[in-house]
């Protein structure tokens, strides 16, 4: 595992330069393709937001790991939105309308709401889940009637090649738009940024970064 004080340290430094107090962008340590063991060691480093791609991988390490707040981040498949619903805290990856109604009941029987994170495809890449950007609204006002899905904002994963700086803005400015949409949403959060680009997404008011490899070092599979 990389050391952590220097993912902080990278993070805090975006941060002040966006004008923003160090500590306010939540670091949301990606764990795909690598074991629990890990896991504990990003906890016993501070890392206590823990992100995976698989649901069944992340609920293997849930039963033996304990102390992290887990957050969905790969796209969500009907068969599985129920139990997802139940196992996660956060949710970064709604991006189909029929979606809500599956995790929305499962949700009911949780002990706190599901943060949720309507999820955007802003290049339109085919190969990636997310909405297109006219279609989040409807996600959003979907999940009004389920009292135990909290929607907090937006996601989104950029093209891997070129500039990532515009996808971050006009995620921003589609946030900006929902938010006088849904004046009773607390849409107050975006996460994007991964590890090669989140000081760029720091930069363009990102909330939550998803880092993998700069702090567990390259996966171990797939």
């Amino acid at each position: 595992m990389l050391e952590a004080e220097e993912i902080r340290a990278r993070v805090d430094a975006a941060c002040r330069a966006s004008g923003r107090p160090a500590g306010s962008v939540r670091i949301v340590a990606v764990a795909k393709f690598h074991p629990a063991e890990a896991v504990a060691q990003a906890l016993a480093a501070g890392f206590v937001d823990i992100g995976e791609n698989r649901l069944q991988e992340a609920r293997a390490k849930m039963r033996a790991v304990s102390g992290a707040t887990w957050h969905m981040i790969g796209r969500l498949q009907s068969n599985k939105a129920a139990l997802a619903a139940r196992l996660f805290s956060w949710l970064h990856s709604l991006d189909r309308p029929e979606l809500v109604p599956l995790i929305g009941r499962a949700a009911e029987g949780r002990e706190n709401p599901l943060q949720v994170l309507v999820e955007v495809n802003l290049a339109g890449e085919q190969q990636k889940g997310g909405c297109e950007p006219e279609a989040a609204a409807g996600i959003i006002a979907a999940c009004g009637d389920y009292p135990m899905l909290k929607v907090r904002g937006l996601m989104t994963v950029p093209p891997a090649t070129g500039d990532p700086r515009p996808y971050f803005r006009d995620l921003r400015t589609l946030l900006s738009q929902l938010r006088e949409k849904f004046p009773d949403f607390p849409l107050d959060q975006l996460s994007m940024g991964m590890s090669g680009d989140f000081e760029a997404a720091i930069a363009e008011g990102a909330t939550m970064v998803r880092i993998g490899t700069a702090i567990f070092g390259a996966r171990q599979g797939g």
